[in-house]
């Protein structure tokens, strides 16, 4: 009777991760389909020569951008969440058979999305700022070198701090933040998304960062940090990739800054 029993259990377990991951590709799949839409839509010659142009935003133009990149964070987040959203289900499930995991999970999910939301609306202000000094075309691509070179070389710089190292270590360790960050219920689930966020966001915000080199709109280039993101949580050899890429990038901006000081000679 009790092998029967775990193994229903088992069975009830593996649903439940089956029903979360399904959903969590779904809803990942759709941000990235929005995203490579919106790459393609600003790939059109017309488009993007409207986008260079130096011209004022106006409130419609600060509400798509920040859109762009609710749903672009969200993209590029998401897949690095689905550990710790897959072992939230399994602990919740695993206090009791009546237990609903998905509720918690979703409330996670939520907090998780408050936090890139509210991420979003900071970048989006940024990126309006930045353009109003002419530093970035309105698709968010640097026009100036010196402020290219030096967000490269303080995102590089970054890999290395101990807020970095601090901040990767939580995301890389889902079983870790949950025996340490555990709240029961749909209402503990959205506190641990938001903590876990703001986890996130710290390991991550500088490499965001680098939208403003290559273009908040290039496909390619959110596609390569997205990728990098997830590789540097999930991977085993992910802390010394996050070290080898912030080697890289400081000697890449370096390169920028001291071409740009040699041109200004």
């Amino acid at each position: 009777m009790s092998s029967e029993r775990t193994t229903a259990l088992e069975d009830i377990v593996q649903r439940d991760r089956l029903i979360l991951l399904v959903g969590l590709i779904g809803v990942s799949a759709i941000a990235w389909i929005y995203t490579i839409l919106m790459s393609v839509d600003t790939g059109h010659a017309a488009h993007h020569a409207m986008l260079a142009q130096p011209r004022a935003w106006s409130g419609t133009d600060l509400a798509m951008t920040f859109g762009m990149w609710t749903v672009m964070m969200l993209a590029m987040m998401l897949p690095t969440a689905a550990p710790m959203i897959l072992t939230l289900a399994k602990i919740s499930r695993g206090q009791s058979v009546s237990t609903n995991p998905v509720a918690p999970a979703t409330g996670f999910l939520l907090g998780y999305a408050l936090v890139m939301t509210a991420f979003s609306g900071v970048a989006a202000c940024a990126q309006w700022g930045l353009h109003q000094a002419s530093w970035t075309t309105m698709a968010g691509e640097s026009t100036n070198r010196v402020f290219a070179g030096t967000v490269l070389l303080g995102a590089g710089a970054f890999q290395f701090s101990q807020l970095k190292q601090a901040c990767l270590h939580r995301c890389r360790s889902p079983l870790w933040f949950l025996m340490t960050q555990w709240q029961p219920g749909t209402l503990g689930g959205i506190k641990m998304g938001i903590s876990h966020g703001r986890f996130c966001i710290g390991c991550c915000w500088a490499l965001m960062a680098l939208m403003f080199v290559g273009g908040s709109m290039n496909l390619l280039w959110t596609a390569g940090l997205a990728a990098f993101m997830l590789a540097e949580k999930a991977l085993p050899g992910g802390r010394t990739i996050g070290r080898i890429a912030g080697a890289g990038l400081v000697v890449w901006g370096a390169a920028v800054l001291g071409t740009s000081l040699l041109a200004a000679l």
